[in-house]
């Protein structure tokens, strides 16, 4: 995919990672959050996000949006302090840990619903699933890490993430997939 489709450089994903890291940083040190970086057009394009913190290999914290909600480089920016600070599976990332953190951007192509699980691909398509106010998702890298197949992916998804029956998925909960950028440090 080139840049005009929505793919990132290399430079331009050191920028970003450089952001998350020093956006944490600042924000974990003194609450501060540092200014947006400038002269990539492609910063300035509404793009949905997440970021993944891991330490030792372990997850850490991961926070994201599914829909754009603002410019990639800001939402990159307020991800990055989400996932430090307000991933409920966590206690607030601390300065003494920031060594041992390693981050992880990914940049999310839009929703498209599909009309049954055999439209997924495990590891090429993050999916969410949604059955009224419920809702959870998997971004396509948590099925292989998982050692999960569709199926799996799909119950693990409905029961964990989105608090929904096991089956859900099969009895008429929607099914989303997406497709990312994945890039880390």
């Amino acid at each position: 995919m080139s840049e005009q489709q929505g793919e990132l450089n290399e430079e331009q994903q050191q920028i970003l990672l450089k952001l998350a890291r020093d956006t944490i940083r600042s924000y974990v040190t003194d609450r501060t959050i540092p200014d947006l970086p400038t002269g990539h057009a492609i910063f300035e394009a509404p793009r949905a996000v997440f970021v993944t913190l891991h330490k030792h290999g372990q997850l850490r914290g991961c926070i994201g949006c599914l829909e754009a909600q603002e410019p990639l480089a800001a939402a990159v920016r307020s991800s990055a302090i989400s996932a430090a600070t307000q991933d409920p599976r966590f206690p607030p990332v601390t300065a003494a840990e920031l060594p041992e953190i390693e981050i992880e951007i990914s940049v999310l192509s839009p929703l498209r619903q599909v009309a049954s699980a055999e439209e997924i691909t495990v590891g090429e398509h993050g999916v969410m699933v949604a059955d009224g106010y419920r809702r959870g998702v998997f971004l396509p890298q948590v099925a292989p890490e998982q050692g999960w197949d569709r199926d799996t992916m799909l119950d693990c998804l409905c029961t964990h993430k989105a608090g929904l029956p096991r089956d859900a998925w099969r009895r008429g909960a929607e099914l989303h997939v997406f497709t990312t950028q994945v890039f880390s440090e």
